[in-house]
Formats: C-alpha cells, structure tokens, sequence
C-alpha cells in the first residue's frame, strides 16, 4: 500500500523544498502508479518521457525511480507540464498533461490549489506523442585525438582522418547563416 505522506516527505527532501512544482511531478506520479499498476523502477521496466526539466521531475525520480544514470527518465523538452508514463513490462502506457489552473491565484495559492486535488482532478490523459525508447545501451569509449577525453564512441566523429569528441569537432552547416 502506497503511502502518500511519506512519498511527499521523501520528495521534499530529495528536491530540498515544498513548491507547487514538486506538487505536480508528485500527484503525476502517483496517479501513473494508479493508472498503470506501476511500482518503484529497480531497473529500467517504469520509463518516464518528461516534456520540461522543471521541479517535478525530481518527485517522479524519488515514487518511481527513473533516472537519467539508468536510462528510463528521458527529456522530450516541450515546456509543457506534460509527462509520458511506460511499462515495459505490461507494453501499457499513458500520457498526463497538466490542466488549466484558475488565473490569478498566488504561488501559495496556486500550491494549495494543487495541493488539495486529487491527481485525477489535476490531469487530462492524453495518448503517448513519442515512439517509446529502446533500453539503454552501453558503448564503449573513445579517445579523443585532441583532448584525449574518454568518450562514448556514439558521441565521436570523424573529422579530417581523426576521432574527434563534439567539443573538439568544428561544426559544419552551410544553411546555418
């Protein structure tokens, strides 16, 4: 049995403050575990695509376990309140795009507000927009001929003869004027 209190307590202290962002990662969450039947992710089966990099990612990270290290907390940057859920293991998935909030309420306001829904209430679900990412890969590395970085070899080009990182490889793009 989930229990609410001390998800929001293990979020707040993770993201080191309560705010109505951390509010929304937090109530999308738990209603992805709702929707979904998902538990914490000790692998990579629970993805999350999130569409900002805002507070609430955070509270998805602390309930469900996605991260960036192992791959299943991935960034479709859209600016929106929007968070794509995956279950690898059932093949279900599900879309949840913040509602409209009444205009004109304070910070404090606006968190009590999210505070006191419901994540139904707070929701719309919508079908997943993205194609759902294969697992992470491991690559091997190599160094690159000018700075003598390790790097992902998918991360390399090959510039005049020479293996070269992104950092040391000049960009080239005639229609960028």
């Amino acid at each position: 049995m989930i229990n609410e209190e001390q998800f929001w307590e293990q979020c707040a202290k993770f993201h080191g403050h309560v705010c109505g962002g951390l509010t929304i990662g937090y109530k999308a969450a738990l209603y992805a575990i709702k929707l979904l039947e998902l538990t914490f992710s000790e692998d990579e089966n629970v993805v999350c695509i999130s569409e900002n990099d805002a507070c609430g990612v955070d509270a998805i990270q602390v309930i469900l376990g996605c991260s960036v290290g192992k791959g299943n907390l991935l960034f479709h940057m859209r600016g929106k309140q929007a968070f794509s859920f995956i279950d690898r293991s059932s093949g279900k998935s599900v879309r949840l795009v913040l509602k409209d909030r009444p205009k004109g309420m304070t910070r404090e306001e606006s968190f009590d507000y999210m505070q006191g829904k419901l994540p139904e209430e707070l929701f719309d679900i919508t079908d997943v927009k993205v194609q759902i990412p294969e697992r992470a890969r491991i690559f091997h590395s190599i160094n690159c001929e000018c700075c003598g970085e390790a790097t992902s070899e998918n991360m390399i080009r090959v510039q005049e003869g020479k293996h070269l990182c992104l950092d040391c490889c000049s960009n080239y793009n005639r229609f960028d004027l």
